[in-house]
């Protein structure tokens, strides 16, 4: 008896498995440099990512899930002298996707391979840094800072009236700006754990699970008011940590 009970268990967990799978959005939203659509190389890179992992992109103007622009975190591609970066604005897996194939070796291959009807032709440009052109995030700088202080400052030190308020173990705003990435880092906040289990973006984060409620009062902001945080955030001297970073 206990043998049959076992067999149906692995039957049955067999058969939610592609459930699972099927379960995990395989779509997702982009939004890129007008130039880059012209030139054909996106619809050139997006039928192969399709074609190798089943799932497709759309095109957004607001709320997309990755963004393609020159001066982008996250080195891309390059036309000449300049280098066109990405950037994860949502937590959907298949936007992780496509930003991990584009910058593989078989992606910044594909990108090698493209070849424009006319103009300038790319190159890889996955590691190479980037140019920085003006302020990386657009956004009320003051709006920002009290944002930060309200929501922020519940966890880390945004500023020194939020010194003594913060929880040890989550960086400063000093120390993570003092960061390599910290472009990427503040450009998906609301992405990266522990934040979307208590903070959601209007128009742009799913709604909370039923069953895993948020811990404390969510953080609730629009697009603008990230804007704003991720504004006030560059104007943050970055921490001198004397050696450099070891983070995960």
């Amino acid at each position: 008896m206990r043998n049959l009970v076992a067999v149906c268990l692995a039957l049955i967990g067999g058969l939610m498995q592609p459930v699972a799978a099927m379960a995990e959005p395989r779509e997702f939203a982009i939004t890129a440099a007008p130039e880059l659509r012209e030139a054909g190389i996106l619809e050139f890179l997006l039928v192969r990512f399709t074609l190798k992992t089943q799932r497709r992109a759309t095109w957004a103007d607001a709320g997309a899930d990755l963004h393609l622009h020159p001066g982008g975190p996250v080195p891309v591609m390059r036309r000449g002298d300049l280098v066109y970066g990405l950037a994860l604005r949502t937590d959907n897996p298949a936007a992780a996707r496509f930003a991990d194939w584009i910058t593989s070796d078989i992606g910044q291959a594909m990108i090698a391979d493209f070849t424009p009807d006319d103009g300038v032709g790319f190159a890889p440009a996955a590691g190479l840094a980037v140019q920085a052109t003006g302020p990386v995030f657009v956004g009320d700088t003051e709006k920002g800072a009290v944002l930060a202080q309200d929501h922020c400052g519940r966890c880390h030190t945004v500023n020194p009236a939020t010194r003594m308020t913060g929880i040890g173990s989550s960086p400063s705003f000093a120390a993570l700006r003092a960061l390599p990435d910290w472009e990427a880092r503040f450009m998906a906040f609301y992405t990266l754990n522990p934040h979307p289990a208590l903070m959601r973006v209007k128009g742009i984060s799913p709604p909370f699970d039923p069953l895993r409620p948020p811990p404390i009062v969510p953080v609730l902001l629009t697009e603008a008011e990230v804007a704003a945080i991720q504004a006030y955030a560059e104007t943050v001297d970055p921490a001198d940590l004397g050696a450099p970073i070891q983070h995960q």
